[in-house]
């Protein structure tokens, strides 16, 4: 056999063998996921984190996520919001009682003017920043929940294949809590796309011990934000709307009235 048949051979292979470890390794990067300090890793089922891991990747991935910075929503019509997600800064516009917050959410230290009137009395003001907290942790996870499926204080149990309320089939990943955040004792149960492992449905139980739903909302409308995928203007026009993802915002947006 011509030796310069087998030695182009050989290349061909080699450079196939490369590009197939460069497709691995690139797979093996978007599905890097590493669960939160405090995840209940030894409670999750294997089958429930992979599920997780794959609605990461298809949301965007954590690379993606991790790297987005400034995003901003309207929640209900009831608030805007804008959050710095790398320092932990967060602006709250809340429109029924004309209430500003600046708050990080990290430090808990941050300003609150009340029409017009900026509060002074230390007490009032950690009352209200207690308040702002809970206000970015209620409204954020509406738009970004998919992205926390396995955070600190989170147990993952897969429950099988079932419906949406539309029809859609789906992967059900069920989601409790463990001293985390500000109702614990709820449940959810997400409606993940078999097709494109995106979800699609939230179901809220408003005590984990519940079997029927406090209330179903569809996850739906995809857009593409900078680079990771939200649902916003939903279908039953609840939740967040007008979203925005930017690289740059100027810092008085969280340091001034």
């Amino acid at each position: 056999m011509n030796t310069k048949i087998l030695f182009c051979t050989g290349i061909f292979v080699a450079l196939l063998a490369g590009e197939c470890n460069q497709d691995l390794a690139e797979k093996n990067e978007e599905l890097h996921n590493p669960p939160a300090k405090g995840f209940d890793v030894a409670n999750s089922d294997p089958a429930a984190v992979e599920l997780a891991d794959s609605v990461m990747a298809a949301m965007g991935g954590r690379k993606n996520w991790e790297k987005t910075r400034f995003i901003s929503w309207n929640f209900f019509g009831r608030r805007n919001l804008v959050w710095d997600k790398a320092e932990g800064r967060v602006r709250i516009e809340s429109i029924p009682d004309s209430t500003l917050y600046l708050v990080n959410i990290n430090t808990l230290k941050g300003r609150v003017q009340i029409k017009d009137k900026e509060l002074t009395d230390p007490d009032s003001l950690q009352e209200a920043l207690g308040r702002a907290k809970s206000i970015w942790i209620n409204d954020s996870y509406w738009l970004v929940m998919p992205f926390k499926l396995k955070d600190s204080g989170v147990t993952l149990k897969y429950l099988g294949e079932d419906s949406a309320a539309t029809g859609l089939k789906c992967n059900v990943l069920e989601l409790t809590f463990k001293n985390v955040g500000d109702t614990p004792e709820n449940k959810f149960r997400v409606y993940v796309d078999l097709k494109d492992n995106l979800v699609k449905q939230w179901t809220y139980y408003k005590e984990a011990s519940q079997d029927s739903a406090s209330q179903i909302w569809p996850w739906d409308n995809y857009k593409k934000y900078g680079d990771i995928l939200l649902s916003a203007d939903r279908s039953d026009n609840k939740g967040p709307a007008n979203v925005r993802v930017e690289k740059k915002l100027p810092d008085e947006i969280f340091n001034e009235f």
